[in-house]
């Protein structure tokens, strides 16, 4: 499919790998993103490709100052060097208006009005990230009412991809997702938008990221098509659980990650399955991410993998 107005894509894909680790400054560090970035920087650097940094800050009411520079720090103190310039996305907001522009002029986009309540109340089944979207205002909206957001047409047909590590994956995305936000009622660009846009700028030919966002890939793949933009391999990874079964996330304090990179990062390439041997545990982090990208391999990761290890600091 030509580019309409390709302004929003900077760069054409480069002749070698490029993968990429996109974390929010929301927070610290902890150990299940420690696994993302990781998993992304040991499969592409074994492809001798590059490996970005982009900072997902689209949201200001969830950045919280300071957590830039230590997210920077903390990837500098594991030895993962990202190359080429960091890319936030607070600094993006043309190019993602551009992208809505090449849809708008394909009849693809449309304003609603709906609230999240509504379409709870409407919505003729649960899908997998909650209720679908009924299509309330896709012919017009509603008399008096204003639009609260801007979503996407989508067709009755099924995306399906093969996922590196958990096989074949499909949705039809108009009977498990519905007409999506691209722009949200706060007049902030949606993520799927943002993503999309974001890898194709910079030439991503991998995606490496946790299994929480498997179901996101069918609605990015459909983006990609519609932009013309190419679509990348994807890979993703089990998630770190806590005891209870719940995804680690930045509120887990005992999960944040002391200052022993060596230590943490033996325990993360054994979750990975690539876990050193005797003789490299308690090396500097450098050694061990030479032996790990010479030795990586999608094989050895056991995709039920889940309990997280933890890590307590010296005063606990």
């Amino acid at each position: 499919m030509k580019l309409l107005n390709p302004s929003f894509v900077e760069a054409l894909a480069p002749p070698i790998p490029v993968g990429r680790f996109a974390p929010s400054p929301s927070g610290s560090l902890h150990f299940g993103s420690l696994l993302a970035a990781l998993g992304s920087y040991l499969s592409i650097r074994r492809q001798g490709g590059l490996w970005r940094l982009r900072i997902e800050d689209l949201d200001p009411l969830r950045t919280v100052p300071g957590s830039e520079d230590e997210l920077l720090r903390t990837l500098e103190a594991f030895g993962l060097e990202w190359d080429g310039p960091l890319l936030r996305q607070s600094e993006r907001f043309g190019a993602y208006e551009a992208a809505l522009e090449q849809l708008a002029a394909q009849g693809l986009l449309f304003p609603c009005c709906c609230s999240r309540k509504e379409i709870l109340a409407s919505a003729p089944h649960l899908g997998e990230e909650g209720p679908i979207y009924p299509g309330t205002c896709r012919h017009g909206l509603r008399a008096g009412q204003k639009a609260r957001a801007m979503r996407l047409r989508v067709d009755d047909r099924v995306i399906a991809f093969v996922d590196k590590l958990y096989g074949p994956y499909q949705q039809n995305l108009a009977l498990d997702v519905g007409d999506f936000v691209l722009r949200r009622a706060d007049k902030l660009f949606g993520y799927q938008l943002a993503v999309v846009v974001d890898d194709g700028a910079i030439g991503v030919t991998e995606v490496v990221r946790g299994s929480d966002l498997l179901a996101s890939t069918p609605r990015q793949i459909y983006l990609q098509r519609l932009l013309g933009l190419p679509t990348p391999a994807y890979f993703h990874l089990p998630l770190a659980l806590d005891d209870e079964g719940e995804k680690l996330s930045k509120r887990h304090g005992c999960y944040a990650l002391p200052a022993d990179p060596g230590r943490i990062l033996c325990s993360a390439l054994t979750f990975l399955g690539q876990g050193p041997p005797p003789e490299l545990r308690g090396a500097p982090p450098a050694e061990l991410l030479a032996w790990a990208v010479a030795n990586f391999t999608v094989a050895a990761i056991d995709p039920k993998n889940r309990l997280a290890p933890k890590f307590f600091t010296t005063e606990g």
